[in-house]
């Protein structure tokens, strides 16, 4: 069982990950777009994007998770100072979701304030959460 939901995990996680990195991406095209024909496309997009794919992966993302950490049953390693970490950038990783869910309500209401290269460097920040995150859960390192 404890396969099946891991593997369920990396799934979502990846599904969840390719929004987080291509709906910036969607925002640096929007943004720079000045036909409404091709302004009203990428806010279909963005949204069928966010709330389709993006939002759904998170939830089972974080629900296989949290199952996973309730599976492992040891105290020892609940405790683990990576998990502590791991958790933390998920957190972090939450947080920037919403960001995200913002700027597509923004986009949707054409109250855009940002440029192209705003979203060009937040297009970069999920990199280092995965980077990151990758690292803590497989090297498993215990840093207290």
């Amino acid at each position: 069982m404890y396969l099946w939901i891991k593997s369920f995990h990396l799934i979502f996680l990846v599904t969840w990950f390719a929004g987080l990195f291509y709906l910036p991406r969607l925002f640096v095209y929007h943004a720079a777009a000045t036909d409404l024909p091709g302004i009203e496309r990428f806010k279909i997009m963005e949204r069928k994007l966010f709330n389709g794919i993006m939002t759904p992966s998170s939830i089972l993302a974080l629900g296989c998770g949290l199952w996973l950490i309730y599976l492992q049953g040891d105290a020892r390693a609940k405790a683990a100072s990576w998990l502590h970490l791991k958790v933390g950038l998920v957190a972090v990783l939450v947080a920037y979701h919403f960001y995200l869910g913002h700027l597509v309500k923004l986009f949707h209401d054409d109250r855009n304030h940002h440029n192209q290269r705003y979203y060009r460097w937040i297009n970069e920040f999920p990199v280092l959460v995965l980077v990151a995150g990758v690292l803590l859960a497989v090297l498993k390192p215990q840093i207290w």
